[in-house]
């Protein structure tokens, strides 16, 4: 019989933690802001204390894996060079070639959730002294501005060889057929 409420109380706190983030869908901006004003708090802990610079290591490790998988294409070009009936999976370069849209491998509010959490997790830690381990931190920034530097110049060139943008900012945007625009004809041929 306890375990019972129990569930239902888990219920009730999942349902309503459910209801918030669905509240909070529409407001990206806001969103990002709050998790920017999160990590300014953390950075600021960690230089305030001088300690728990292995969390932050691990939360910079975490978040860089995230933003990697933000970035890449849920269908990989690179990893599918063919689709089911044996053609060549490219995205397209002519106006001729099927219109196929950039969906990422973890869509924006995943990626913004958990980044929250990561972050909420990582203030957690750092009120326990026990995460306080010692570590020489110049040698963990280095090691995580290399690897930052190769994994962004590694997906930047992933996105140039298949030629394909995971923004929306800078991107031609058509409008309908009342501002004047001639419409794309396709041949059939």
């Amino acid at each position: 019989m306890d375990s019972n409420k129990n569930v239902t109380s888990f219920n009730r706190l999942e349902a309503s933690i459910q209801y918030y983030l669905d509240r909070i869908t529409p407001y990206t901006n806001s969103r990002w802001i709050f998790n920017l004003f999160l990590l300014f708090i953390f950075f600021f802990r960690i230089i305030y204390i001088e300690g728990f610079y292995i969390i932050a290591y691990g939360l910079g490790i975490f978040l860089l894996n995230q933003l990697i998988l933000f970035l890449t294409p849920k269908l990989d070009p690179s990893s599918r060079n063919t689709d089911e009936d044996g053609d060549e999976l490219n995205l397209p370069t002519r106006s001729t070639d099927e219109f196929r849209p950039f969906i990422r491998r973890l869509p924006e509010f995943k990626f913004w959730y958990i980044m929250f959490k990561a972050l909420i997790i990582s203030l957690i830690l750092t009120l326990f002294s026990i995460f306080n381990i010692p570590v020489f931190w110049p040698i963990l920034l280095v090691y995580f501005c290399f690897l930052f530097l190769f994994t962004m110049r590694q997906r930047i060139s992933h996105m140039i060889q298949h030629r394909y943008v995971p923004f929306t900012y800078g991107k031609i945007r058509y409008t309908g057929k009342n501002t004047g625009q001639q419409p794309t004809k396709f041949s059939t041929n």
